[in-house]
């Protein structure tokens, strides 16, 4: 691990980041970690878990000071995400869903906004994004959720799915569409929905391949009345609003995928060295150094892209679609290549629930798949190629 550390330590936390990194790792390891299994295999949601998260109080890393936060850096958040993710993918999701449901707030909130909404998040509140629909998934101008003005307020018709946190968040970011706006990506819009809206349904709660703890909902919404002081940036802006936010969220989620490459490299090394076969351990075999090399190899370039991406964001560079892209897709392969490495150096053991190496397989394989499938970034980076 002496490759690893050496990375960990080229990272220069301040004094204050470094004692948030040790109280997470403690968080990791003496709470999360533990409750990981049980949470998998009964689906309850971990609350033990989201409680002791907001003892800590890290959703203040990510609010602003002048709200109830503490303003720290993207890079501390995105470790943190890392750190939880590795201890339970479940957990780190729950966690980091919150960041990419507010963050808009953050960045395009008005003061009254900001004011009256993150302090909820601050304390402890948790977020959720809603975009996606049965006719909406990478292509967001299908969604067909209805934001119909009426005075001082906003109406708002229509249904999401796929929505993780759904039936526990207190805010939700949601996007629809302006009913008096015809153009399909011109009307789409954005507001603050507050959980407790007449109107408001959780419809349906899916049962998932992986990441058992963390609920993923449908959302139905019959005319429920929204303030118009919910609504974020103007009528039609939604779509950049999205595009921008993406560019914060993606990084967010391949932090989570590393921390689950990160889970199972350390799995592979341990059993590795503990497992004997023929008279030596199982990483004495050359094939197997060889796979693990190249894994090794992987996940230090991808540490130090998610570092780059985040100093990015950190910099307030907003054209990063392609670095934040990248981050993501390459973080979630490398996370189910890992995991399914894992599961093929324990052997029959991977493929039982005595070790969490076929856990980490079943949690990675969404990671591919949300924030945009890994075929739309693929597509998105080598489009960007193209003469114009």
């Amino acid at each position: 691990m002496k490759l690893l550390q050496q990375l960990a330590r080229s990272r220069r936390w301040n004094p204050e980041e470094r004692q948030i990194l040790d109280q997470v790792q403690r968080l990791a390891d003496e709470v999360i970690a533990p409750n990981a299994e049980r949470i998998d295999r009964t689906g309850d949601f971990p609350w033990e878990n989201v409680r002791a998260i907001n003892e800590l109080g890290l959703n203040m890393l990510f609010v602003p000071e002048a709200y109830g936060g503490l303003g720290m850096s993207y890079a501390l958040y995105v470790e943190v995400v890392s750190i939880i993710s590795e201890a339970c993918a479940s957990t780190g999701i729950i966690y980091a869903t919150t960041f990419h449901g507010m963050k808009p707030l953050i960045q395009y909130g008005t003061e009254a906004q900001r004011a009256r909404l993150l302090p909820r998040i601050a304390n402890g509140g948790l977020g959720a994004l809603a975009i996606t629909e049965p006719s909406a998934g990478s292509d967001a101008t299908g969604m067909k959720t209805r934001f119909t003005p009426d005075g001082d307020d906003v109406i708002v018709d229509g249904s999401k799915i796929f929505i993780s946190n759904g039936d526990v968040a207190d805010l939700y970011l949601l996007f629809g569409k302006w009913s008096t706006i015809d153009d399909p990506k011109q009307a789409i819009s954005v507001l603050i929905f507050e959980k407790e809206t007449p109107g408001f349904e959780i419809v349906s709660k899916e049962r998932k391949m992986g990441h058992n703890g963390s609920s993923t909902c449908g959302l139905s919404f019959t005319g429920c009345r929204v303030p118009r002081a919910n609504l974020l940036g103007e009528p039609g802006e939604g779509l950049a609003i999205l595009l921008a936010s993406l560019n914060k969220s993606r990084p967010s989620v391949a932090a989570h995928a590393r921390g689950i490459a990160r889970a199972a490299f350390k799995d592979m090394v341990a059993y590795g060295n503990q497992r004997v076969q023929s008279g030596r351990p199982v990483l004495g075999f050359q094939g197997n150094q060889f796979t693990l090399a190249d894994l090794a190899s992987e996940l230090l370039m991808l540490e130090r892209w998610i570092d780059y991406v985040a100093q990015l964001v950190d910099d307030g560079v907003d054209d990063m679609g392609l670095e934040a892209s990248i981050a993501k897709l390459r973080a979630s392969d490398l996370a189910m290549a890992m995991a399914t490495e894992c599961v093929q150096f324990h052997g029959g053991y991977g493929y039982c629930q005595d070790y969490r190496a076929e856990r980490l397989m079943r949690d990675a394989k969404i990671t591919q798949i949300w924030e945009g499938t890994n075929q739309i970034h693929r597509q998105l980076i080598g489009r960007s190629f193209l003469n114009k």
